[in-house]
């Protein structure tokens, strides 16, 4: 048995820095709707899938994504931020407006592996920051296995206080 190192990062919603360049005009950040679902259970499992950072422990992070995703859809509460290239869904986030929520990021920010590396997820993510600021956050909250270029590349861009978690437990494959 393995254990997984867990971090949480938890980022000061009224200290979120304004970022120097604007989303390309050829993208487009909104909430994602009804019809796309599918894109959006395309962008989270290949996102997960393709990155061998979680594959001791992608049947678990898998079935936590999809159930996330079905509580999100099903939900007013939860909201899907999604990052167009025209028409295609390049990227997505679940957000869970709620301070009680163990996390106010359900699920991702999540890009297309041929997306990465252009500052396009930093954008996906500084858009989520600020709206669970808009929706009357003061504080977000993200976990995620430690060494992920998340932890290790994003998230440190916006400043958070991280803290490892107790251990997970997952029997490694």
């Amino acid at each position: 048995m393995k254990l997984f190192k867990w971090l949480q990062f938890t980022w000061d919603l009224n200290k979120v820095p304004a970022l120097q360049e604007a989303v390309p005009s050829h993208y487009k950040i909104s909430s994602a709707a009804p019809e796309d679902e599918m894109a959006l259970r395309k962008i989270f499992s290949s996102s997960f899938l393709l990155d061998p950072t979680w594959n001791p422990v992608i049947g678990h992070v898998m079935r936590t994504i999809q159930s996330r995703l079905d509580a999100a859809l099903a939900s007013d509460a939860q909201t899907c931020l999604v990052l167009r290239h025209g028409q295609r869904i390049i990227g997505a986030v679940v957000l869970h407006p709620d301070e009680a929520a163990a996390e106010q990021f359900a699920i991702g920010p999540s890009l297309l592996v041929e997306y990465r590396n252009r500052g396009l997820g930093m954008q996906l993510f500084h858009a989520a920051l600020l709206w669970l600021k808009d929706a009357g956050m003061t504080r977000a909250t993200a976990m995620s296995l430690e060494h992920t270029p998340a932890t290790r590349f994003l998230y440190p861009k916006f400043d958070p206080t991280v803290d490892r978690v107790e251990p997970v437990v997952l029997l490694a494959a």
